[in-house]
């Protein structure tokens, strides 16, 4: 382990030596944390936003962006300061109890499990597209044979997965921005300035008021989940503390410059009225300014964002599930790693929780197949059960901060080499914030089933560990 916990609760196991290898340099993590959430809800899924919230999107994406921004932030101190696999379970567990690391840890991979199953059946959805006599269940079984494999190897290729594919996409919405920034001052072939005119027409730039907004940041806040990755692949490098750091503050900014930034670029260029949910509104555009097959270039940007994302989730949910069994709270059987020595710094393959890996594609597998056989009835229950959980998860990291940052402060201040802005002040706000969202998803009909269903399943989860609490309890009183 990097760092020891400020004060380690007296119930709560010792957790070892940190058997992982340290294969991810700087460029891997700074690349993973600009690409981890550009997938195909930015591609894809904005063009839903646009709709109810009309140009307004860009404010939608701004209110969303702060949120996820003050919550990286949160999780950035507390990863600077504590490095571990688990990043935000260990975080919890450390400052609200076991029952905190406990629930958060398996919540989130079961979010991430799930999730993989919409990413490989969409990815082998575009594939089959290309390759009609290939079924799309081949696709998905070559897929999850490919980054189970690269997974199972050496964590330096899951990072370079990364590396490319969110080179990629970043390089993607630069050169989307650069073309669209031409044609919004008329200086491509063929085009004259658009103006404001799209932001000011058709309704005004509030066409549906401050309410369509709200429906607006309900509708992209969650895609602005996977930054978390960041955090827990920190925990592979050479130097965790400084290269989390560094990843959070360069992510950032830049990460809410693409979105915010593309959004400007589409609302601005076309009508908001153009737009329809299920279509990409970046096709729209690059068909409108004359750029030849954008519909294919678009495909092959969102087809290598759910590859990346694919990759990206099997790699958490790994990591976490290790984690957990690192501290006591999954099978012991999970801690074994690849390489021969503890340290796990033997061979190019070293380090690498290998059976971690494979319960978690196993599961992953299991969603698959529910999404193929049961889309509209088992696997929407199993969605609907994790809809809300990053909400969930925001909260117990700005909760886990409030604590560990008074006491940080007090025992360790040197190791606060990133601090979270005006603490606590805007950590409650994020609180705050996040109460709302769920608040105001109760009162959505399409997303009120996401809250319940998660609330339940969080409920689940909660009522096991502190079962599991009660019993070590009872048992160490009867000693």
């Amino acid at each position: 382990m990097h760092e020891a916990p400020p004060t380690p609760s007296p119930t709560s196991p010792a957790v070892p030596a940190e058997p992982l290898s340290h294969g991810l340099k700087q460029r891997h993590l700074t690349m993973l944390g600009l690409g981890g959430v550009i997938g195909a809800g930015l591609f894809v899924g904005s063009g839903a936003g646009i709709a109810v919230a009309g140009p307004a999107i860009v404010v939608s994406y701004l209110i969303a962006g702060a949120l996820a921004m003050l919550v990286m932030r949160m999780l950035g101190e507390m990863s600077a300061a504590m490095p571990a696999s688990g990043s935000f379970s260990v975080h919890a567990e450390r400052a609200l109890g076991r029952w905190a690391g406990f629930s958060v840890g398996w919540l989130y991979w079961f979010l991430l499990v799930v999730v993989l199953a919409v990413e490989a059946t969409a990815a082998a959805q575009i594939a089959h597209g290309w390759v009609p006599g290939v079924e799309p269940w081949a696709w998905v079984l070559l897929f999850m044979v490919v980054f189970t494999v690269a997974n199972l190897t050496a964590v330096k290729n899951f990072g370079e997965f990364e590396f490319w594919f969110a080179s990629l996409k970043v390089g993607a919405i630069v050169v989307f921005l650069v073309l669209g920034g031409l044609a919004v001052f008329g200086l491509l072939p063929d085009t004259d300035p658009v103006g404001m005119t799209n932001l000011t027409g058709q309704g005004g730039f509030l066409p549906n008021g401050w309410s369509g907004v709200v429906s607006g940041v309900l509708t992209v806040v969650f895609a602005f989940g996977g930054l978390e990755v960041v955090t827990i692949a920190a925990a592979e490098t050479d130097d965790p503390a400084r290269a989390v750091g560094r990843a959070v503050r360069s992510a950032l900014v830049r990460i809410l410059f693409f979105y915010v930034g593309s959004m400007l670029v589409i609302v601005t260029v076309l009508p908001w009225t153009a737009q329809q949910a299920g279509l990409s509104p970046y096709v729209k555009v690059l068909d409108a300014i004359g750029v030849p097959s954008a519909g294919q270039i678009m495909n092959i940007v969102v087809f290598v964002a759910l590859l990346s994302a694919l990759n990206a989730n099997l790699y958490g949910s790994s990591r976490m599930i290790f984690s957990l069994a690192e501290r006591g709270e999954a099978p012991r059987g999970l801690l074994k790693v690849s390489g021969g020595g503890a340290d796990g710094s033997s061979g190019q393959a070293g380090g690498v929780p290998r059976r971690a890996v494979l319960a978690s594609v196993a599961f992953g597998f299991v969603s698959v197949l529910l999404n193929l056989l049961w889309p509209d009835t088992v696997f929407l229950y199993m969605l609907n059960s994790v809809g809300a959980v990053l909400l969930f998860v925001w909260a117990l990291i700005a909760a886990s901060q409030l604590r560990l940052r008074a006491r940080l402060e007090q025992e360790a201040p040197d190791a606060l080499a990133l601090r979270m802005w005006w603490f606590p002040y805007l950590t409650w706000v994020t609180l705050a914030g996040l109460l709302g969202v769920l608040l105001l998803m109760l009162t959505d009909d399409a997303a009120r089933p996401q809250v319940l269903w998660s609330a339940g399943a969080t409920a689940l989860v909660l009522l096991v560990a502190v079962g599991r609490e009660w019993r070590e309890h009872r048992a160490r009183r009867d000693l």
